[in-house]
């Protein structure tokens, strides 16, 4: 913690904090946890975007671009890839960014990640051919190795030092090991949970010659200080906004838009047109859903307008959409879908009847303290209902749901049977990306479901370069996702960031990142 703290004031040459030109942001939930790849949560994965960087990344255009990485080269056969990081790397307590961290991060990575998960299946070793190259060695050719490295949303393949990197995945870093690559440094010292958390410009960070451009290009700090100010009740952000108390609202309540819209002196900026998607998620270890059959009930009795309407309300911000994989990109379709996500309480019925549903309690936890979130589990509780299951919702702050989900104990042990979240759109374009259709069983993301079918789907996915028939098999694996759900998608929408005018230079990409951004 003290090598944080020294290389902050460091970089700040002295500088008090009231001097610095600071941007103070209200994202959408507070910070308890610091760790990027013990759990997808958002708020972490903003975390690590501010601290640590990748060695590729995706620009605005969606097309993966080398970030810490110069160069690499490919193998007549396609087994061996090599990469050479950038020179002048380091580290922000100035040591040296080498082979041997980047292996170690892409492999604690790759442990807790869908698509890390799939790579790693593929590979048969590692080598770190001298300080700055490496090389992957795979037991056969395989589709998506930039697209994995590159992979924009949770998880985040962030490169830490081998010491950090060397963590249990299973296990959160120490604050201490908050050691980053990127562009801002973690002000350990100035971290009050419930209050504020704090970065500063890292001087010692060499970014890219090339424009910034969705996450990719020059990551260029242009303030000395940002911070992350929590404030959860919403009235209050806007007040503090149009006060100018704060800079930016990264989730402003959507009800409240047209308020923010009529005031000159805030700006709203749609970061992340391709939307987000709503997502009901089963836990499969326990009773009911355990059962497919019922899990395929749930997505009968579900219709997604009711959801939309709870949580957005203004039918500009929301899309119904049955498409899994989004509606507008590649592989957003509806296909094989005509028969579920249409409210039919008295088909789910029949289908609880005939799988055996014996009244076991589905215990769904609710968020609170996310707007955004907080009227989802209540319409997933009306409309499970009408079906004919017994629901018990739990409330509690999305940061205990986050601690909790990843729990295996039985749900009415201190567990859970169902959550609602959201993804990013770019998160879950396709199967293997897709977080929640990784159905390996123990391997799998919380909810831990198993299905060697839609496993073996998306192997031949990870393994298919022709884009015809990787809609093919991504089409195959809808169809039996219908039959034996991981989770539901409950429906597309969009959610501007609320800015005082004076902000500029924030990029379209689908997580809020602060280099390029400037106060006048």
């Amino acid at each position: 913690m003290a090598l944080i703290a020294a290389a902050g004031v460091a970089g700040l040459f002295g500088m008090p904090a009231a001097e610095a030109q600071t941007i103070k942001a209200v994202m959408h939930s507070d910070v308890k946890i610091l760790d990027p790849i013990w759990t997808t949560a958002y708020i972490q994965r903003n975390f690590g975007y501010m601290v640590w960087d990748t060695l590729f990344a995706m620009d605005e255009k969606f097309q993966v671009k080398p970030q810490m990485v110069d160069k690499w080269e490919v193998s007549p056969d396609k087994l061996t890839w090599t990469f050479t990081l950038r020179d002048g790397l380091v580290w922000s307590n100035g040591q040296p960014v080498t082979s041997e961290d980047c292996i170690a991060s892409i492999k604690r990575w790759a442990a807790k990640d869908s698509m890390g998960q799939k790579m790693m299946a593929s590979i048969s070793g590692f080598e770190a051919v001298s300080p700055t190259t490496f090389s992957i060695k795979f037991k056969e050719p395989y589709g998506l190795v930039l697209e994995s490295l590159g992979k924009p949303s949770s998880n985040v393949p962030f490169m830490m030092p081998k010491k950090t990197a060397d963590t249990d995945p299973n296990t959160q870093i120490k604050v201490e090991d908050v050691i980053g690559s990127g562009p801002f440094i973690f002000k350990a010292d100035e971290w009050k949970p419930g209050e504020k958390l704090v970065f500063l410009k890292n001087t010692k960070y060499k970014p890219r010659a090339e424009p910034a451009s969705g996450l990719a290009g020059g990551k260029v700090a242009k303030v000395d200080r940002v911070e992350w100010i929590a404030m959860p009740d919403v009235q209050t952000q806007i007040g503090a906004l149009q006060n100018g108390e704060i800079d930016m609202i990264e989730a402003p309540g959507i009800d409240l838009l047209p308020i923010l819209a009529k005031d000159k002196n805030i700006k709203l900026f749609d970061a992340n047109p391709l939307g987000n998607q709503y997502a009901f998620r089963f836990n499969t270890l326990f009773k009911p859903f355990d059962n497919p059959k019922i899990r395929h009930a749930v997505m009968v009795a579900f219709g997604q307008e009711d959801f939309l309407k709870a949580t957005i309300g203004d039918p500009k911000y929301y899309k119904v959409c049955k498409a899994p994989f989004v509606c507008g990109t590649p592989l957003g379709s509806d296909e094989g879908m005509a028969d579920v996500l249409n409210q039919n309480a008295a088909k789910a019925k029949e289908l609880l009847k005939e799988a055996g549903y014996d009244g076991t309690p589905v215990v769904l936890m609710q968020s609170t303290d996310l707007a955004v979130l907080t009227n989802l589990a209540p319409v997933a509780k009306a409309q499970m209902e009408a079906a004919g299951f017994k629901v018990e919702m739990q409330s509690m702050d999305w940061q205990t749901l986050v601690g909790r989900r990843a729990k295996k104990d039985p749900p009415d042990k201190g567990g859970w049977s169902a959550f609602l979240t959201s993804w990013v759109s770019a998160d879950i374009i396709n199967p293997v990306m897709a977080g929640f259709f990784n159905a390996s069983c123990d391997k799998a993301m919380f909810g831990w479901p198993c299905d060697a079918e839609i496993e073996k789907l998306r192997d031949a996915f990870s393994k298919e370069t022709d884009p015809v028939k990787q809609k093919e098999i991504a089409m195959a694996l809808q169809k039996r996702w219908v039959e034996a759900p991981t989770h539901i998608n409950v429906g597309q929408w969009y959610q501007p960031v609320a800015l005082r005018t004076n902000i500029d230079g924030m990029l379209v990409a689908p997580v809020p990142v602060f280099w390029n951004m400037t106060k006048k």
